[in-house]
């Protein structure tokens, strides 16, 4: 190469370096905090003193499919400003509850933190003028048309040390019936049990229905990249026995796309990159599941359990589990059946299930998720190499056979249909497949797309540190490090490869590397390091076979010569 041309390029490619490192920095930024809640009464904070809750109730289809509204008192924008909320506090959950209704207007998860270098804990739940996401959950009862005040004992609740559960009361009187919300907590688990006990002290039956709802704006995925490559599902999502996981989209939602639907058992949740919130009744019953907006004009994904008779004098229950926290399917799975789809690996999920499993497999003996990737990298290579060592084989012939077939093709140039005839028995002859080095990116190709979705939705690699720089597998290398490694190693590929004999080509094969390395600048670590490692794997692999064939004498034996 040229020396002028070569210092010129040097620079150039530093300063390109610096210039991306530095856009990073400025705009490559995580989303932004959402708002703090004010705090008052030792720790308990106040409903935001933004707009009211003026849809006032839960609005509920009937079973029968037709849509009727449960109009409930609106509670007036002073009694909102003025009202505290109930703090329940776990090793795992901080939240909030209105008394106002019962709702939990605020999730907080301690043991996942905002940002990697923040002390404040992600906010899940949050009704906020940044953002409304919230949990709702109320009565349907006979003789009463709106939400319940409720009463509670004291206004923050703990789980201490040696506790393995937490119960928190809301009692009320509603036209004679004795009312009782029961959140129970426990120790390391996201999902909160929400139960009505109901005692009708009047002379006459009384009907009551317990109904759940997911209410959200449209406000941006706090924890779904911005970058290039890093989009991930945020809408709803139904499950029932006819359709496992469904998502639908809160467009679709609004416009009233979906259909009530009657089913025993499902669930009904919100997702988003990571985490998820998700109602889960009883599956034994029969539920009612349907899609609305509100008078907020908050996307509300909801059911409605089974209209329940209570006899005079007598006593029920009724609830359903509610789970705020991160998509770790083990957890979901105790919670509600297939509630796990929620991790969603897209459509190549029968391939990302088993790298999953084996993944976590590797990390429960190494500890570390970043060398669980490099190992599970040569467990994937070890499963390909047979494949791969064929593709290598045939890429290796046609690399030292190329003279003669330059020679082939100089000798027929004006004559395609000859050239082609003569190419054909060249390949034939010394056992050649020309298609043979595209089948190792073929075959890796499902693997990667599906070890993408794997690696993006695995919320275990958030925040998870590898060594040195990488801090965080599931984000992007903050200073490209491993996508220039990436790049360098493909260049080192290419040229243990047989060059094209169309010269456009082979300008087109020379582009390659740079190409890829502009799209892995903004892959996840974890990503990049399988295939820096699965790249360093194949040229060892490579350089050993094309060796062999270039030192074998009974390859190319009568070749000709010019």
């Amino acid at each position: 190469m040229d020396v002028k041309r070569l210092l010129l390029l040097v620079p150039l490619a530093v300063l390109a370096y610096l210039l991306v490192v530095q856009w990073n920095q400025d705009y490559g930024q995580a989303a932004p905090e959402p708002d703090a809640p004010t705090f008052t009464n030792g720790g308990a904070p106040q409903v935001e003193s933004g707009e009211p809750d003026e849809d006032g109730g839960l609005s509920v289809p009937s079973v029968d499919q037709e849509a009727v509204e449960s109009e409930l008192p609106q509670a007036t924008e002073s009694d909102t400003r003025s009202r505290d909320l109930i703090a329940v506090v776990t090793d795992v959950l901080d939240i909030r509850i209105d008394p106002q209704g019962g709702d939990i207007v605020y999730a907080a998860l301690p043991q996942h933190k905002l940002t990697l270098d923040s002390d404040r804990p992600f906010v899940l739940l949050s009704d906020s003028e940044s953002r409304s996401y919230v949990a709702k959950s109320g009565l349907q009862l006979d003789g009463h048309s709106g939400r319940i005040g409720f009463d509670v004992e004291q206004t923050e609740y703990r789980l201490e040390e040696g506790e393995d559960s937490l119960t928190v009361d809301l009692t009320a009187q509603v036209n004679g019936v004795d009312v009782i919300k029961r959140y129970t907590l426990e120790r390391d688990n996201y999902a909160v049990d929400v139960n009505y006990y109901l005692a009708n002290n009047t002379d006459e039956p009384v009907t009551a229905r317990f109904i759940g709802q997911l209410a959200r704006d449209d406000s941006p995925d706090p924890t779904s990249g911005v970058a290039l490559g890093m989009s991930s599902y945020l809408g709803a999502a139904f499950s029932s026995p006819d359709n496992r996981y469904e998502k639908v989209d809160f467009d679709d939602i609004r416009r009233g796309r979906l259909d009530n639907r009657d089913v025993e058992g499902g669930w009904v949740a919100i997702i988003q990159h990571y985490f998820t919130t998700a109602w889960a009744p009883a599956q034994n019953q029969q539920n009612l599941y349907y899609g609305t907006t509100d008078s907020r004009d908050r996307t509300v994904a909801a059911f409605a359990g089974p209209s329940t008779q209570i006899a005079a004098e007598g006593e029920s229950r009724l609830g359903a589990t509610l789970y705020m926290g991160p998509k770790i399917q083990e957890r979901l799975e105790q919670v509600a059946p297939n509630l796990r789809l929620t991790v969603d690996f897209g459509w190549l999920w029968f391939i990302a299930n088993p790298l999953f499993w084996l993944l976590d497999q590797i990390h429960s003996l190494i500890g570390n998720w970043g060398w669980s990737i490099v190992f599970l990298t040569i467990v994937v290579k070890l499963v390909m190499w047979p494949l791969s060592a064929k593709a290598y084989k045939s890429m290796a012939r046609m690399r030292k056979l190329g003279p003669e077939m330059q020679r082939l093709k100089e000798q027929y140039g004006d004559d395609r249909q000859k050239m082609s005839q003569e190419m054909m028995k060249f390949y034939q002859k010394e056992k050649i497949n020309p298609l043979g080095g595209c089948l190792p990116i073929l075959v890796q190709m499902p693997v990667f797309i599906a070890l993408y979705w794997m690696l993006l939705e695995s919320v275990e690699l958030r925040h998870a540190p590898f060594m040195f720089w990488i801090q965080d597998l599931s984000v992007k290398d903050p200073f490209f490090i491993l996508p220039i490694l990436m790049g360098a190693s493909m260049f080192v590929q290419q040229l243990l490869n047989p060059t094209p004999p169309d010269p456009m080509q082979a300008k087109i094969m020379k582009m390659l590397p740079i190409v890829f390395t502009f799209f892995f600048l903004w892959f996840p670590a974890g990503l990049v390091i399988y295939w820096v490692v699965n790249n360093c794997i194949s040229i060892a692999q490579q350089y050993a076979i094309t060796r062999k064939i270039e030192n074998d004498p009974s390859i190319g034996k009568g070749m000709k010569t010019k």
